[in-house]
């Protein structure tokens, strides 16, 4: 547990660095996902080696959320060319301490959350003597889970990233595809991913020690940052008023008749 704590401690200073070096707070984002997978490999060889087919499957489950997600921010990132208009107005709002409090504020505080919401992964290699082979119910049905997840947040993130090419739809709302059905599918994927690889690690561990993780990250995406911060961005758009009227909000529905 000690190795994973002070790996991740070092990995987000180490994204500090570079934020400092290229005056981008933003590459944060890309630390996020690849964090979860540096935790899941220091836990896991932390006990000598990989002890389970299920600790295969969460290494790869992980493994390709992690990479996908970081890939495709770092896609965006170098795409965009500067830093994100959040990350922007908190260094104009913090001014000449704007590197101090982002240190504590941005990068300690998601390695704390990391490791809150990744606990789970840690928890789970406590009981690798007592492990149950991968292939029950309650397997299949946390990888479905998992995989409806997967493809919410990859197809929503595609979905967005090719209305966005399009010059004509600069200051529009996008409203067809997944975007139909929830205003956030690719947050609502990211949450189901997570509930999935509880259900996974639920078959050896008890739910009271890992029910955090996932209900953190779901509360966080909810009413801290992607739903909420989105949600204020687009305040007093009309078109995204209409938009936020008949689209739910989270969880995929049928929208409502205009």
């Amino acid at each position: 547990m000690l190795t994973t704590f002070l790996s991740v401690f070092i990995f987000f200073n180490l994204f500090y660095l570079v934020a400092r070096y290229k005056e981008d707070f933003s590459v944060i984002d890309i630390a996020w996902g690849l964090s979860f997978f540096l935790i899941i490999i220091t836990s896991t060889f932390s006990i000598g080696s990989i002890e389970s087919t299920r600790t295969l499957v969460l290494l790869s489950l992980v493994g390709l959320w992690a990479i996908r997600l970081s890939g495709y921010i770092l896609f965006r990132s170098l795409k965009i060319g500067k830093e994100d208009y959040r990350y922007a107005q908190w260094r104009k709002d913090w001014g000449d301490n704007a590197n101090l409090i982002a240190y504590f504020k941005v990068f300690m505080l998601q390695a704390v959350l990391a490791l809150i919401i990744g606990s789970p992964l840690i928890i789970f290699h406590f009981n690798q003597k007592s492990s149950i082979g991968f292939g029950t119910t309650l397997d299949f049905i946390g990888l479905a889970v998992w995989g409806l997840g997967f493809l919410f947040e990859t197809i929503g993130d595609h979905q967005k990233n090719e209305f966005k090419k399009d010059i004509k739809n600069q200051g529009k709302t996008l409203q067809t595809g997944l975007w139909k059905y929830t205003r956030h599918p690719n947050y609502f994927g990211e949450a189901l991913l997570w509930w999935g690889i509880f259900l996974i690690i639920l078959n050896q561990s008890p739910w009271y020690f890992i029910l955090w993780g996932p209900l953190v990250l779901t509360i966080l995406l909810l009413k801290v940052s992607g739903v909420y911060l989105l949600e204020q961005k687009y305040e007093g758009n009309k078109e995204y008023e209409n938009y936020k009227k008949r689209t739910s909000s989270f969880i995929p529905w049928l929208p409502k008749a205009n």
